[in-house]
Formats: structure tokens, C-alpha cells, sequence
């Protein structure tokens, strides 16, 4: 008997440096049971404007979570920098770049982010599959610590205010 995926709904988006990544990925989730939504873009341009796509994506991560749905989301570039940039903007998203195993997993684990940015032009195919798997696998570790700091975040993102 499979379990099902911890996270199944899984938004993903992409800029053009990201497509095929993002095209693999869309079909390679679905096939392990994941709910992938893809928002965009849906054409290649090379002149594509990422932020939508990726603010996009991150709006829906945290309407869902706060809809009591599970999800986690993508955003994907050459370098994942900017995606990642864009996705943090959005009131509630704790997005991670990605680079290797440790920082995909540790990003959940201690983090708990809710987003994973991963840089196109930076991994084969196989390696960024293998990291965004590890980010999707990896659960939030609830340690008191991990907790009060991701709250201190949370309070300066709603309050302004810096709590030491």
C-alpha cells in the first residue's frame, strides 16, 4: 500500500529559463500522486516577466494553507534568485532557495518554508528533481525553537515591529 504525498497540492511556476524544468517536473509529481498546479507561464518567451508567475504561485500556496489545505509550492528560474525574491514578497511565504540536498531539506525542517525556489540553469534535470522531492518529503520539525523564530518572522511581517 502507498501513502499518500505529506503535501498534495503543489503550485508551481516558472520564467522561461525554467520551462523544461518545470514541464518535467508538472508530469513527474503528478505521476507520484501530488495535485500539481502550474501557473505559467504557459508559452515560452524569452522576454517573460517571472514576478507574476511566481507571486501568483505563492498567493495560492498561502490561500491554500489557510484554507486547511496542504501545499507547498515551486518557483524555478536560471539561477532561482529573483523567483525566490518574488515569492517572499507575498504576506505569509517563507520561500528557500535551493541548492543541494541539505539546504532543500533543512529549509522544511527548520524553516518549515512553504516555498522552494531552484535554479534552471544551476542542476541537470535529475538533481533538481532530487531536491525538490527532498523539500516535498521533508516535514517541519516543530522544535520550540524553530517555532518561536519562524513567529518572530511572522510578527515582523504583520506588525513591523523587531522582537529580540
Amino acid at each position: 500500500m502507498t501513502s499518500s504525498p505529506p503535501f498534495p497540492r503543489v503550485h508551481i511556476a516558472t520564467d522561461h529559463a525554467g520551462m523544461e524544468l518545470s514541464a518535467h517536473l508538472v508530469t513527474h509529481l503528478a505521476a507520484k500522486g501530488y495535485e500539481v498546479v502550474d501557473h505559467g507561464p504557459k508559452v515560452y518567451d524569452a522576454q517573460d516577466d517571472y514576478p507574476s508567475f511566481c507571486i501568483n504561485a505563492a498567493l495560492a500556496v498561502v490561500a491554500d494553507q489557510q484554507a486547511g489545505i496542504h501545499a507547498l509550492g515551486i518557483v524555478l528560474g536560471g539561477s532561482g534568485n529573483g523567483e525566490q525574491i518574488a515569492a517572499n514578497k507575498v504576506k505569509g511565504v517563507r520561500a528557500a532557495l535551493a541548492w543541494n540536498h541539505s539546504t532543500a531539506t533543512l529549509a522544511r525542517e527548520h524553516n518549515d518554508a512553504n516555498v522552494v525556489a531552484v535554479g534552471g540553469r544551476q542542476h541537470t534535470v535529475e538533481e533538481a528533481t532530487e531536491l525538490i522531492e527532498a523539500f516535498l518529503a521533508e516535514p517541519f520539525s516543530n522544535d520550540e525553537r524553530h517555532v518561536r523564530r519562524i513567529g518572530k518572522i511572522a510578527a515582523y511581517e504583520t506588525t513591523g515591529e523587531v522582537i529580540e
